[in-house]
């Protein structure tokens, strides 16, 4: 859906790194790693988006870092359009809020990262998880958002193990 909206895929890549996860910050040469494209291509995406008020930059070192601007006043749309978009709403909607006692919801890999892929790794916090209910409500949601799903549960108390050796994990949802 989004490819149709925007037709440029260098930009539609960088909403989705910077708008997905408000905390990524990046700077040229490690999106161009990332994304597998031209310095050229991003340079002119990141500069028009700096422009527009959609991102802000900071020097440090020798590197001009950007991030998303959390004061933009449609950042908030924009993200959410994103979600949608990627499918993070409806895994909310279909998913966790239908599991019970679930603490905290993280999104894990290329997604958490803003790097869209036909896969979200998510790793939920909670007990008791019903693991049958939950592949179930797993099954019906990849239907949905045609995208894979892939759900690892843990107990409360190992969320903040999880966090030390993820550090690109995207909070999701919270109770």
């Amino acid at each position: 859906m989004l490819d149709t909206l925007i037709s440029n895929k260098t930009r539609v890549k960088l909403l989705l790194r910077f708008f997905l996860n408000p905390n990524a910050k990046s700077y040229l040469r490690g999106l161009e790693e990332e994304f597998g494209e031209s310095t050229n291509a991003i340079r002119i995406e990141l500069n028009r988006f700096e422009a527009a008020g959609l991102l802000i930059s900071w020097e440090d070192k020798n590197k001009k870092m950007f991030s998303a601007n959390q004061k933009y006043p449609l950042f908030a749309d924009i993200r959410s359009i994103l979600r949608k978009h990627t499918g993070i709403d409806t895994i909310i909607n279909n998913v966790i809020n239908h599991l019970g006692n679930i603490e905290s919801a993280y999104l894990t890999g290329m997604m958490a990262k803003g790097l869209d892929n036909s896969s979200l790794e998510l790793f939920i916090f909670g007990e008791p998880i019903d693991q049958k209910y939950l592949l179930s409500l797993t099954k019906k949601t990849t239907a949905l958002i045609k995208r894979d799903i892939c759900c690892t549960t843990l107990p409360g108390e190992d969320e903040q193990i999880f966090l030390k050796s993820n550090r690109d994990a995207l909070l999701i949802w919270k109770k």
